[in-house]
């Protein structure tokens, strides 16, 4: 896994780790006695990085962030160097342009779709930076989320909530698209997630309303939820939406505060509000001072096949792994979180954030401040 800070203005660090024993196993095993997350290569950028994208299949990265649109390439560590290269820079808005959202897919060559704004949306070559698509669409909405569904089909949201699915292969690409069936107020932001081998897709936003939609009829609503999120948010960046890719109709929500929520959606009916969440992880939000500010997760990701881990990473600088119990059929709600291994930031630089990305077969979320856990302290950019 690849992790990256992006603190404005100065040096930001991108570091490989090897996952501990426990993560990468997929039968019973053993006792394993490295818990810990292992450093095996790294570099640093001169630039934020406020998404990191692994092109699978490839050794390539692909970076964006602050102040323009440019993406930064980069090139996993071989045998012959022990550093993360910065190969490329992909530069197709106009300088003056946001950050971009981006999404990667090699089919059958190398690809971004990347795009700040609905209008700017484009499909580059990353190799020869040859235009390979754009959907034309005049809305200049800013976009909070996209992804490649598979080689050609994509979708993405916009900040107001609307939503489209598209295919790179049909003269008018457009396959569908959706509003949220709420009034939206302006100011209200959303984002996405798509649920892995299935029809539904999440939008969510972030004074925690959450709205499911099959796409195969967007048209029409399955479920509007509110969330029982105790706070608002003021920087949508982080806010975040993940499903489970092997415990079907759960999802994650986080970027509110210093927790990450677990839902199960096979119960939500097609209105209701105050959800209580099926678990709560609230590791990051443990400081060790009283009066020092809480931290907010990040990114958060589920582990490709191990049910209930997750990992994640906060604006402090922590990253953790964790796996949980359904809080419902537990009658210790603590001992629901059962710690694997952090990295931790060091006290002389804390506020720094990290990115995840899913680099071969493990994904991250979080940590359970109430189990038992090793914890590693490393520089700030971790």
């Amino acid at each position: 896994i690849c992790i990256a800070g992006y603190n404005v203005g100065k040096k930001n660090e991108i570091l490989e780790l090897s996952l501990p024993e426990k993560l990468c196993a997929k039968g019973n095993q053993g006792l394993c006695p490295e818990r810990d997350f292992t450093v095996k290569h790294g570099c640093f950028s001169q630039r934020p990085i406020y998404q990191l994208k692994h092109v699978v299949g490839t050794s390539l990265l692909v970076s964006s962030g602050p102040p323009d649109a440019l993406l930064q390439v980069w090139r996993l560590a071989t045998d012959e160097s022990d550093t993360i290269t910065l190969v490329d820079s992909i530069q197709h808005q106009s300088p003056g342009s946001q950050w971009s959202k981006i999404s990667a897919v090699c089919s059958p060559t190398p690809q971004v779709l990347h795009g700040s704004k609905v209008s700017d949306l484009a499909i580059q070559e990353i190799a020869s930076h040859k235009v390979l698509f754009t959907p034309g669409l005049a809305d200049c909405e800013p976009i909070s989320e996209l992804e490649f569904l598979d080689h050609s089909t994509f979708s993405f949201c916009s900040l107001n909530g609307r939503l489209w699915l598209a295919d790179s292969r049909q003269r008018s690409s457009l396959i569908g698209h959706s509003d949220v069936p709420v009034s939206n107020e302006d100011g209200y932001h959303w984002t996405m997630g798509w649920a892995p081998g299935h029809s539904k897709v999440a939008r969510l936003c972030w004074d925690g309303r959450v709205v499911l939609t099959d796409y195969r009829d967007l048209s029409r609503t399955l479920s509007l939820t509110k969330l029982a999120i105790p706070t608002t948010i003021p920087n949508s960046d982080c806010l975040s939406l993940t499903w489970a890719p092997c415990l079907q109709d759960h999802l994650a929500v986080s970027g509110f505060n210093g927790t990450v929520h677990i839902y199960d959606t096979s119960s939500w009916l097609a209105k209701s509000s105050g959800v209580e969440p099926t678990f709560i992880h609230q590791g990051h939000s443990v400081t060790p001072e009283f009066d020092q500010e809480k931290p907010v997760v990040t990114r958060h990701a589920w582990h490709p096949w191990r049910q209930r881990v997750l990992l994640s990473a906060a604006d402090d600088g922590s990253f953790h792994v964790w796996d949980w119990t359904d809080q419902r059929s537990s009658d210790n709600y603590a001992a629901g979180s059962s710690f694997v291994s952090s990295v931790s930031p060091s006290q002389e630089k804390p506020h720094t954030t990290a990115c995840l990305l899913q680099q071969t077969h493990c994904v991250s979320l979080i940590g359970d401040s109430d189990a038992s856990s090793s914890s590693t302290r490393g520089d700030s950019y971790v």
